[in-house]
């Protein structure tokens, strides 16, 4: 019996501490293999909670059209989650208010690899920009948030 308790206290203490944002379903990211910083990035996920499988490839150009990923949005890797592409070094917090408000867009980018974003040292005095890029090919791509402001 005090085994049983015991179990269903160390249980019930993990429940309470994983993150309330974390993604029902997985996150693939499709990036380059000797790529850190695109590591860094999924392990960040993986730490905030979403489920992540990475797979490794040498050219991503396949992976970003598939995904409808306009070549001027295009960071260093892609992720997919829920129906939506992450292109780049997107923050958790762009990607916890893609899940909860659910836009009608393709997917969120920061393109390049900006300096201070998540997995490129993580500076919280950097400003960058997060874009929303729509299904539509056509349409520009709008200002999701800005971080650092």
């Amino acid at each position: 019996m005090k085994i049983r308790i015991a179990f269903l206290a160390a249980t019930l203490a993990v429940l309470t501490l994983a993150p309330a944002h974390a993604a029902e379903g997985s996150m693939t990211v499709f990036k380059n293999p000797w790529c850190g910083c695109c590591h860094e990035w999924a392990e960040a996920m993986k730490a905030a909670g979403y489920t992540v499988q990475t797979r490794d490839l040498e050219d991503l150009s396949q992976v970003k059209a598939d995904a409808g990923v306009p070549a001027a949005m295009e960071g260093c890797h892609t992720a997919t989650i829920e129906g939506y592409f992450l292109e780049g070094h997107v923050p958790l917090e762009a990607v916890e208010r893609l899940l909860t408000e659910r836009p009608d867009i393709a997917g969120l980018a920061v393109p390049g690899m900006p300096a201070g974003s998540l997995g490129m040292g993580e500076d919280p005095d950097t400003d960058y920009d997060v874009y929303a890029v729509a299904d539509d090919a056509a349409a520009e791509p709008t200002i999701f948030m800005i971080v650092g402001e």
